[in-house]
């Protein structure tokens, strides 16, 4: 069953150096592949924007906070059963910044790398434009915190949390689907929370937050 799958590759990616899950708060449980969370100060911060694109880019949180603001209340919902309701959450939509870089015909979806150094994820064009994907430097009413992947993450809000990258270090724009590191472990490459508009995975009873 696909919720024995997802236990099984959390225990091998989460391990004993992480101390399992950490509840907080918030209700979030947090989960680090690599076992560890990395600080990334403010200042040091850089987003960088490139592949099949016609300026590429380089930005700082100071840059991304200057973009288009969009703010929104979504629940979290984690693919092994557990959800945050009512999260706040602020960013700049992805496709502002797809826009700024101009993307051009070639690309078909993006990578997403993590200042982790282990976690990679993936979107399709498409998926990547919808209005409620976000570069995300805000959640829960503050900064978005080490702990939940700041100073800036991914928010993906149709689909599971483990679409939504944290600690987000680039975004590649590609000619073809590249699976992230979840979906080569088991997961599905389309994390459509059921329900959600343009989903073509069965629905789960149930990403990583």
């Amino acid at each position: 069953m696909f919720g024995a799958k997802v236990q099984n590759v959390l225990s091998n990616v989460v391990g004993s150096g992480l101390g399992g899950l950490l509840p907080l708060g918030d209700h979030f449980r947090i989960y680090s592949i690599s076992g560890t969370f990395p600080v990334i100060p403010r200042s040091e911060y850089r987003l960088e924007v490139t592949g099949l694109v016609d300026r590429p880019q380089t930005y700082t949180l100071d840059d991304l906070e200057s973009m288009p603001r969009t703010t929104f209340v979504k629940d979290f919902h984690c693919v092994t059963g557990w959800s945050v309701p009512a999260v706040h959450w602020e960013g700049v939509r992805l496709s502002e910044i797809l826009d700024a870089v101009g993307v051009q015909k070639a690309a078909v979806a993006l990578r997403f790398e993590s200042y982790d150094g282990a976690d990679t994820e993936s979107l399709t064009l498409e998926q990547a434009r919808l209005p409620d994907v976000i570069v995300a430097y805000r959640m829960l009413g503050a900064p978005v915190t080490t702990e939940h992947g700041g100073p800036v993450r991914l928010y993906v809000a149709p689909m599971f949390g483990y679409k939504s990258l944290k600690w987000l270090s680039a975004i590649s724009v590609v000619d073809q689907v590249i699976p992230g590191f979840w979906e080569q472990n088991g997961y599905p490459l389309n994390g459509w929370i059921d329900g959600s508009t343009g989903g073509t995975d069965p629905p789960l009873t149930g990403g990583a937050a």
